[in-house]
């Protein structure tokens, strides 16, 4: 692999140029090389553990050889800042889910409907194994899906916050929470398949 003697003097945004060309992680390698301690201390504020935030570091840095082939980027520092903060804060929720999942769902489920959308109130029938079900369509989204719902009806985040913390373009987050919205009402139908009765998401119809 040829290396480029003057490297070191290519902008953030030259070097992923360069990558998006080339195809060359070396110009990646670079860019860890810049932001290897920012993303490190930014990782330990939110796991205050040095293992977990080595870890965090090595998986933000692994995927960007693909997020930067999917992103425009105009200001490299400040969207892997946003990229990091996100990564950490779903790892987080991921830890403490295992511990209270099914009590955040009875909270947080009536915030899957959008106000004036298709959804409206009918007789309530739940159960447990219903709310697991809940619990594996959330899981059988793609990743942009997932995070783009979670955030959106469980953090109740709007579309510009959650382009921020994403990185994802307005158009992508819109996107993707109508396409998600759409494939969680189809997973829950294909569960329901064999029974008349309406789905339903504590108390709200499907």
């Amino acid at each position: 692999m040829a290396k480029i003697p003057n490297i070191k003097e290519l902008s953030d945004i030259e070097l992923i140029s360069e990558y998006k060309n080339s195809r060359d992680k070396f110009y990646v390698g670079e860019l860890y090389e810049r932001y290897t301690r920012m993303v490190f201390f930014i990782c330990m504020k939110y796991h205050r553990d040095e293992e977990k935030s080595k870890d965090a570091l090595m998986q933000i840095f692994e995927k960007l050889f693909t997020d930067l082939l999917e992103h425009e980027i105009k200001n490299f520092k400040s969207w892997l800042h946003t990229v990091t903060k996100n990564h950490c804060l779903i790892q987080l929720r991921s830890e403490k889910s295992e511990f209270n999942q099914k009590d955040k769902y009875q909270k947080d489920q009536k915030t899957f409907v959008e106000s004036k959308d298709d959804l409206y109130l009918d007789n309530v029938e739940q159960n447990n194994s219903y709310e697991d079900k809940i619990d594996e369509a959330l899981n059988s989204l793609n990743k942009e899906q997932k995070i783009c719902v979670e955030l959106f009806y469980l953090e109740e985040k709007c579309y510009n916050e959650i382009a921020e913390i994403t990185g994802y373009d307005m158009k992508k987050v819109k996107s993707y929470i109508q396409n998600g919205k759409r494939n969680l009402k189809n997973y829950l139908l294909k569960f329901e398949k064999n029974k008349k009765k309406k789905i339903m998401i504590n108390g709200f119809l499907l």
